[in-house]
């Protein structure tokens, strides 16, 4: 997206939180297909027969946000942080609504960087995790929410994160850390 893009997106952002009820849909053809990246990468990760599909899971992140009410987004690039939020809220919802009687057995995400390539993780568990992440080091959950899950570079969190680069990189690899002993017991 080029520079004139996302300031358009931005001016549509604050002109919503200011009570412009058509600007938040005006934005979303602007991001969508942003936005099915991240829903397709979130899926990605699932287990093969998930029965959500991108466009569904993007839907559905559009209406949690419309239902939330309005809020301030610093730039597209939060804006996108939030959305990517939201998808794994749904799908964390999603696997603890099918799996309530069987919790080994419930949906599995591949975390890619994040464990061994070929390991896979219940999603509830990785849930789980970053909520204890998050009693201890709020800023390494949303790096890890940001990029794990929205997908975004080290340099983009650190521009919605304002952090540098190099301590996005160095936090995200003590998160990841973190995580790979949380899950694996």
């Amino acid at each position: 997206m080029s520079q004139v893009e996302s300031q358009i997106v931005t001016q549509l952002l604050e002109d919503w939180r200011a009570g412009d009820d058509e600007a938040l849909r005006a934005v979303i053809p602007l991001v969508y297909d942003e936005l099915r990246r991240v829903a397709h990468q979130y899926l990605g990760r699932e287990r093969a027969d998930h029965t959500l599909q991108s466009a569904a899971l993007v839907h559905e992140a559009y209406l949690r946000l419309e239902k939330q009410g309005r809020a301030k987004f610093e730039n597209r690039a939060h804006f996108l942080a939030i959305c990517a939020q939201l998808m794994r809220q749904i799908l964390v919802q999603y696997a603890r609504t099918r799996n309530t009687t069987k919790r080994d057995g419930g949906d599995r995400v591949t975390l890619d960087g994040l464990a061994l390539k070929s390991r896979s993780v219940d999603m509830i568990a990785l849930d789980d995790a970053l909520n204890e992440l998050a009693e201890l080091d709020p800023q390494q959950t949303r790096i890890v929410e940001l990029r794990f899950f929205g997908g975004l570079s080290n340099e983009e969190i650190s521009e919605v994160l304002r952090l540098s680069p190099r301590t996005v990189k160095r936090r995200w690899a003590s998160a990841r850390a973190w995580l790979q002993h949380q899950i694996s017991g």
